[in-house]
């Protein structure tokens, strides 16, 4: 009896989102193949458990951590991509996001590493198809033909990509540094016309 009292304490203070979240920042620190029960379990100071109160394996706990971090990117998507009436500053915005929500980025970017895993290509795929849906339509609206719009669109997100990756390789400039403002201001000039 004393044993069960200490359980219900845990499972009390924790939920299946804290699980999600914990499991997420350890994606983003040293990717998918490190989110393991014990090891997060150790890291947020409760036994193992506590875990299977909420999930019933790992892969339940993979699957709905990864379905949160995408829910989370629509909607971040959303609020400020379309919300954005003026389709330069969407793009602008798209890059400026990169500065912030640093966990989303080292998320993805951990998950762009781990594409051949099972559960995450499906996800990668509907995740740079819908930002891509975004930055083709603003440059469409910009006034660029279907095809120019297409590959001005790859073009802007091979170099987000390209720039997550150098991030993941400590060669790109700091996210509060001058120089990434720089860095930033110069890719929008470059990639998205004034008129």
């Amino acid at each position: 009896m004393a044993q069960s009292a200490p359980k219900k304490k845990e499972r009390s203070k924790l939920n299946a989102g804290d699980w999600e979240q914990q499991a997420l920042v350890l994606i983003a620190e040293q990717g998918i193949r490190a989110v393991a029960v014990e090891s997060l379990a150790r890291r947020m100071g409760v036994t193992k458990g506590s875990f299977y109160w909420h999930f019933p394996n790992r892969d339940a706990l993979l699957e709905s951590s990864l379905l949160r971090w995408e829910k989370h990117d629509a909607a971040n998507l959303q609020a400020s991509l379309g919300a954005i009436s003026d389709p330069r500053d969407r793009l602008r915005s798209f890059f400026r996001r990169t500065g912030r929500e640093k966990l989303t980025h080292d998320v993805y970017s951990s998950l762009c590493m781990a594409s051949d895993h099972p559960k995450v290509e499906p996800l990668l795929e509907r995740v740079a198809a819908r930002r891509m849906k975004h930055i083709e339509a603003a440059f469409g609206e910009i006034g660029f033909d279907p095809a120019e719009a297409t590959h001005r669109a790859r073009l802007t997100y091979s170099t987000y990509l390209g720039f997550l990756q150098l991030q993941r390789q400590h060669q790109a400039p700091n996210l509060s540094s001058e120089e990434f403002e720089a860095y930033m201001t110069h890719v929008i000039a470059t990639l998205i016309p004034d008129s």
